[in-house]
């Protein structure tokens, strides 16, 4: 991430921290759930630009002993954990707004309206300074809290005009319970799509058995196995095999491993390794459960003659 982007959300976080006074004083004091609700909401937001902030800072250090990867993964863990406090506060939300339901509170409209006014501007504004379309996962949850910040404005000042113009005041706590709607749809969003990489997983966009089945019809190819894809962070994909080829001289191997990195790279695979073999495994399956048991208990097996060959 360029620090263009880190100046962004910094002014982003302190946009977000001054609506959440405002709209903390405002909800108290006009007894709107709404408002407070809303302002929960912002709380998150608050929360996740500063961890954002703070991921994206991190991230951009370079590989190093500690980390040969790179520091990437920092910014998914704070997507996973922005995903986690979106769920939280949707629960609380939904709690308040059962019990407004079972007495509804009377609310100062005339002090609710304005701050409502205000906090949508000050969304959209910052909706406009972040921007959208980013492929970094930790950006893209930032912006959603703010995206979704933006739609809750808009609840509360709906429900405010419903209970200026008919007087039902059930509309404070049904505004609420959309908003928390809102916030735990794209809570668990970011969540899982956090997860689904720190848990490296196949990205969803590709089938590993097509990959395997395009390089194995590769000229010079035999068979593929032992084969992993991942993604390192959003849009760093890392792949890995064991290509059994034909017998043929190291230099005519290396074109052929030319090729592969190729046709990997066009998919949009940027760290491949590829272990070019001669002779088949044993057990030629595409990801070699049973090879690596077979290994295992070979190495185990050598282990034990050897801690007993003096015996």
């Amino acid at each position: 991430m360029n620090k263009g982007l880190e100046q962004r959300l910094a002014i982003t976080l302190g946009i977000t921290l001054a609506i959440l006074l405002a709209e903390l004083v405002g909800g108290l004091l006009s007894n709107s759930l709404a408002l407070l609700s809303d302002a929960g909401h912002v709380f998150t937001d608050a929360f996740a630009l500063g961890l954002s902030l703070v991921a994206a800072r991190i991230s951009r250090r370079p590989q190093d002993t500690r980390a040969t990867y790179g520091y990437h993964r920092v910014g998914l863990v704070a997507a996973a954990v922005n995903g986690l406090s979106l769920v939280a506060i949707a629960g609380f939300i939904f709690y308040e707004s059962y019990e407004r339901f079972l007495a509804p509170p009377e609310i100062n409209l005339s002090l609710m309206m304005p701050v409502a006014v205000a906090g949508l501007a000050a969304n959209i504004f910052m909706a406009w300074i972040l921007g959208h379309g980013h492929e970094d996962l930790n950006i893209k949850s930032a912006w959603l809290h703010v995206l979704g910040d933006t739609l809750s404005s808009v609840g509360v000042i709906v429900s405010g005009a419903v209970i200026y113009f008919t007087g039902w005041r059930l509309a404070d706590p049904v505004a609420s319970l959309m908003i928390g709607v809102i916030i735990i749809i794209g809570g668990t969003r970011v969540l899982r799509e956090s997860l689904h990489i720190l848990l490296d997983m196949v990205p969803h966009h590709l089938d590993v058995k097509k990959i395997a089945e395009q390089i194995g019809r590769m000229p010079g190819v035999r068979s593929v196995h032992d084969v992993h894809l991942r993604s390192i962070s959003h849009r760093r994909l890392s792949f890995s095999a064991h290509v059994c080829v034909e017998d043929m001289m190291l230099s005519e191997a290396g074109h052929l491993r030319d090729e592969l990195e190729r046709f990997l790279h066009e998919i949009g695979i940027g760290h491949v390794l590829i272990q070019l073999e001669s002779r088949e495994c044993d057990v030629a399956e595409l990801f070699c459960r049973s090879c690596a048991v077979h290994v295992d208990a070979e190495h185990h097996h050598h282990d034990h003659n050897e801690g007993h060959g003096g015996h």
